[in-house]
């Protein structure tokens, strides 16, 4: 049980420190069952059987860390396509759904890129994309 104990655990986050506290017990207790008498096929299947869960465990936190892409709010700076003519108001392609567009600006034709710049219910404003944009 030194391992539990080390300035090293101490250092990880919450939930690697648990998972390294949990698989240091259980190589331990491995480690006990080889002198009692337990088969090496076992043992195996045991430290496979413990690699296993910390991977699952590690991808669950992993997982539930990650941020959230879905949503009206990351739409915004987003590319989209005009449908309609956009005087001020017409209609947009934006990540495969039509939307209710109002230009921001002068009007803008039709199968032109805009850029999202606000999303509001179910409207979006969006203005021209530049030349400048398009080469960055």
């Amino acid at each position: 049980m030194l391992f539990m104990e080390s300035p090293f655990v101490e250092s990880l986050p919450e939930e690697l420190e648990a998972l390294f506290k949990a698989l240091s017990k259980a190589l331990f207790k491995v480690s006990e069952a080889l002198s009692v008498g337990i088969t090496g096929p076992v043992i195996i299947v045991t430290i496979f059987a413990v690699a296993f869960i910390a991977f699952v465990i590690f991808a669950i936190i992993k997982d539930r860390r990650r941020k959230l892409t879905t949503g009206v709010e990351n739409m915004v700076g987003k590319v989209a396509v005009t449908e309609t003519e956009l005087n001020p108001r017409g209609t947009v392609l934006a990540e495969g759904e039509l939307w209710t567009a109002i230009a921001e600006g002068s009007k803008i034709k039709a199968d032109e890129e805009v850029i999202i710049t606000k999303v509001a219910g179910l409207k979006l404003w969006v203005t021209k994309k530049s030349k400048e944009k398009e080469d960055k």
